[in-house]
């Protein structure tokens, strides 16, 4: 990209310094240049700059912003001219006033998940950036890794070619152990939380956005309980749904942070059932590989006029660069190249919330997702 062309990071938390960092330094000079970070403290912005510069093997550090110094702010840093995009990388409740800040100076924006706390704010922040920055052709994308994940959207392939028939029920499976030791827990806006649903709704989305380009059909319907079982990681940590698209499928959706120890019960992280097979989908850590790899089975049945039926097994493994592969069709879009993902979609992203958001508030009642995401239901 011409060296004109730079960005920013605003947040320089975990995920900006342990995913976007790397992420930029696999996509090399695909990536515009990283011209500046900004913290609300000046300690965690220069900790950044320092590993940027160590990511990036830049010569001289990104310029360095934070809330401490009125001459070197988040608003001195959005006047740069030489600035044509950001990533947003803030906690949760806060990122939807600095996407609208950004927007109004005239920057792109690439924000993490969630797009919003809830699908009110959610969809007020969808209408302001379509009424009034949408039209000036400023882009605005989500950075859902899951969406963008070539594993993940390898398994919608394979099941939209018919290699297991029609999806009839599938099953997803997260389970994750979190105490007070954990570097996610111990980040102050995710050990108190003010928004809904803790580590479901930051970690969760996740899951309803992997499903999302796996899944034939949307998601239409919602019915399930929440639960707390570890008081520290309120105001909820567990959830269990039984979900269906249309008259076309079910399925069942079970997530937890609170399993009682660090081992976990064996179980595939996705399995989908088709008239003529399954498929199971994981994440996996491989000896020797930098990065984890996507490893999806595939059963299928083999008939044959005559002969009994036969099973066939395929696997296919897919190294997981999510990420790296949202950041790339961000810039591509930015700088006006053809994108056939379009991959981000802030609507696509809000009903991954609206998912959790129904999840949480269910208590047993049916939910139309289809209403909650157009307002129509609370």
């Amino acid at each position: 990209m011409p060296t004109s062309t730079g960005i920013a990071i605003l947040g320089a938390g975990i995920f900006a310094t342990e995913a976007h960092l790397p992420a930029l330094a696999t996509l090399g000079d695909g990536a515009p240049s990283l011209k500046a970070v900004y913290s609300r403290s000046e300690k965690s912005a220069h900790s950044l700059a320092d590993a940027a510069a160590g990511a990036l093997k830049l010569a001289t550090l990104p310029s360095i912003y934070h809330d401490g110094d009125a001459s070197a702010n988040l608003d001195v840093l959005l006047a740069r001219a030489d600035i044509t995009a950001v990533i947003v990388v803030l906690p949760i409740t806060l990122q939807p006033s600095i996407v609208l800040k950004a927007l109004a100076a005239g920057k792109h924006v690439l924000s993490e998940k969630p797009v919003a706390p809830d699908v009110r704010q959610g969809l007020d922040l969808i209408k302001t950036y379509n009424e009034l920055y949408r039209p000036k052709g400023l882009i605005w994308r989500i950075a859902e890794n899951y969406e963008a994940e070539p594993g993940y959207r390898k398994v919608g392939e394979v099941i939209r070619a018919g290699k297991i028939g029609d999806v009839i029920f599938f099953k997803t499976t997260v389970v994750n152990y979190i105490d007070k030791e954990s570097k996610w827990y111990k980040t102050p806006w995710r050990t108190i939380p003010d928004y809904q649903g803790g580590f479901l709704l930051d970690g969760g989305v996740h899951t309803i956005a992997a499903l999302r380009v796996m899944l034939p059909h949307a998601l239409t319907h919602l019915t399930g309980f929440a639960s707390l079982n570890k008081d520290f990681l309120a105001p909820h940590d567990t959830i269990h749904s039984v979900v269906k698209a249309g008259d076309y499928f079910h399925g069942i959706a079970e997530m937890t942070f609170a399993s009682p120890t660090k081992s976990r019960p064996e179980a595939d992280g996705f399995v989908v059932t088709g008239s003529d097979g399954w498929l199971s989908v994981n994440m996996v850590n491989k000896p020797g590989s930098d990065a984890p790899v996507i490893r999806i089975a595939i059963k299928s049945v083999v008939k044959s006029e005559g002969k009994p039926e036969e099973e066939k097994e395929e696997v296919i493994e897919i190294p997981s660069k999510g990420v790296a592969a949202e950041q790339e069709s961000f810039f591509d879009a930015v700088a006006g190249k053809y994108d056939d993902l379009r991959l981000g979609d802030p609507l696509n992203a809000l009903g991954d919330v609206a998912f959790i958001q129904a999840a949480l508030n269910s208590n047993g009642k049916l939910v139309n997702l289809t209403e909650l995401l157009e307002g129509a239901a609370e």
